[in-house]
């Protein structure tokens, strides 16, 4: 059985200074691969230093929107010239976010659009967060449809199934992480089911929302990508290593990584 964590922060204080043990354990729990996801600039560099250490490690590299306002001139340009890496299969954490007030919506806009346009440029995916900010989602899915197919992620989904079939038209994989499991998440769950099987992927968004039945570890690690997968499997009637091949398979085509 081989899982892929499509979405880690491995830069974290609570998993880098461990990265060597972090990667043993997600080794023995059969995670395979995994992409480090960057948030700045230094710590797109950060993802981008281990996934030259670890043959296992790929990166994405990108602005999040509630770094936007305190990212720096010329940080744009940095990112983009780390987008040459061989290694780096993915553009963002980009999106959009309003549940946080730390940078302004229409600065959010134009960081997003920006990592459209260089995704785009470069044939490389987005990873796209999304938080209490559905209809802003909505008008932005519609509006890139209209100027072609997309590719990326809607990543840690926790959205509604027509939000996530607009996301699947756009040409996006829908992503689930530790919040699947939850006991109170049966209506995700129910969206769930409705993805089609060749858009499905799974992330732990480490070190946040460990998944049952290991939500009392505060530090999510690639390990526990598992226990979402193996709900996700439930879910869909499938066996776990069913839903691990089908979701790995996914993800290397996704990002461009050749079967190991």
């Amino acid at each position: 059985m081989e899982w892929f964590d499509t979405h880690a922060h491995l830069f974290n204080e609570g998993l880098l200074p461990q990265i060597d043990d972090v990667l043993a354990r997600a080794e023995a729990a059969g995670v395979a691969t995994m992409v480090a996801i960057g948030t700045t600039l230094e710590d797109s560099r950060i993802c981008v230093e281990l996934a030259e250490r670890f043959p296992q490690v790929y990166a994405s590299v990108g602005i999040h929107p509630n770094h936007s306002a305190e990212a720096q001139a010329g940080d744009l340009d940095q990112i983009e010239k780390l987008l040459t890496h061989e290694k780096v299969v993915a553009l963002g954490e980009t999106g959009l976010d309003r549940h946080w007030d730390f940078a302004p919506i229409e600065l959010q806009k134009e960081y997003l659009q920006w990592h459209v346009a260089k995704s785009r440029e470069y044939g490389k995916p987005l990873v796209i967060h999304m938080r209490d900010c559905r209809e802003d989602v909505v008008e932005f899915l519609q509006a890139a449809r209209a100027d072609g197919p997309l590719a990326g992620i809607l990543h840690s989904y926790t959205g509604d199934a027509e939000l996530a079939e607009l996301g699947v038209d756009c040409g996006m994989h829908i992503s689930f992480a530790g919040m699947l499991t939850f006991k109170r998440n049966q209506e995700l769950r129910d969206v769930a089911k409705t993805i089609p099987l060749d858009r499905l992927l799974v992330e732990t968004d480490c070190p946040y929302l460990s998944p049952e039945p290991c939500r009392k570890q505060r530090t999510n690690e690639p390990a526990l990508v598992v226990h979402t997968g193996t709900c996700l499997a439930n879910q869909r009637g499938i066996s776990p290593d069913e839903m691990a091949r089908i979701t790995t398979a996914n993800a290397r085509k996704l990002f461009g990584i050749a079967s190991a």
